[in-house]
């Protein structure tokens, strides 16, 4: 991986924006990804990401920190927050933020345990794939302190495969319509697409029962996106 994703991250932090992060999906066309957006405030922030820190409590863990907005919001607030990415790019900028407690490492590679997880902005895009999930989720279990809580958001993207008629296609090569390749350019350059996985609720729901996990939604976006909260 070509890390353009930490390296668009980091040219913001060092003062050198001159464009944006271009994204698309198998399903979906170019889109522009504002680089000042993975630097908002609290305030800027929607509603879902809001009540998710809202509801952080005690030692944190945010998986898949980005530019560590979320983490150093937490931080100011007095928590005991660990920020990772295996984004060597973002973790830099996160460094030069402020963020004591930050590392390059995969979610997998992850070995303290924790009061609340956060995996926020399509958490479930960690997965990658729906064969995934369990391995996954399984270790996410282990690393949950007695009580504690895992907080996560995601998209039924079910509406993107909408016709004109009101009927739905779906590639018959994957698994769940919510498995996506994603693309991302920045400066003229191209990432090796990477697998995203979006979730409805029923199947995550589904999928933490079967381990012995609750699942509950804390509240519902605008725009078919939920808050879910994941405890032992």
């Amino acid at each position: 991986m070509k890390d353009l994703f930490g390296q668009a991250i980091l040219d913001y932090q060092n003062g050198n924006y001159s464009e944006d992060i271009i994204t698309s999906t198998s399903i979906s066309e170019e889109d522009i990804l504002p680089l000042p957006y993975l630097f908002r405030s609290y305030s800027e922030m929607p509603k879902l990401e809001q009540k998710a820190l809202d509801l952080a409590y005690r030692k944190v863990l945010d998986v898949g920190c980005g530019s560590g907005s979320h983490s150093l919001y937490l931080q100011e607030k007095g928590l005991d927050i660990k920020s990772i990415d295996i984004s060597e790019g973002a973790i830099k900028a996160c460094h030069l933020r402020g963020l004591k407690n930050t590392e390059v490492l995969d979610i997998l590679d992850e070995a303290e345990t924790f009061d609340t997880i956060l995996m926020l902005m399509n958490g479930t895009g960690v997965f990658q794939e729906l064969k995934h999930v369990t391995k996954y989720l399984t270790h996410l279990k282990s690393l949950l302190k007695p009580k504690g809580q895992l907080l996560v958001d995601s998209s039924d993207i079910i509406y993107m495969y909408e016709d004109e008629d009101g009927g739905y296609w779906f590639d018959s090569n994957k698994d769940y319509y919510g498995e996506l390749d994603y693309y991302v350019s920045y400066k003229g350059e191209d990432e090796e697409p990477f697998k995203m996985l979006y979730m409805d609720f029923e199947l995550l729901k589904n999928a933490c029962t079967a381990i012995g996990l609750k699942c509950e939604q804390i509240l519902e976006g605008e725009h078919f996106d939920y808050l879910a909260r994941i405890t032992a």
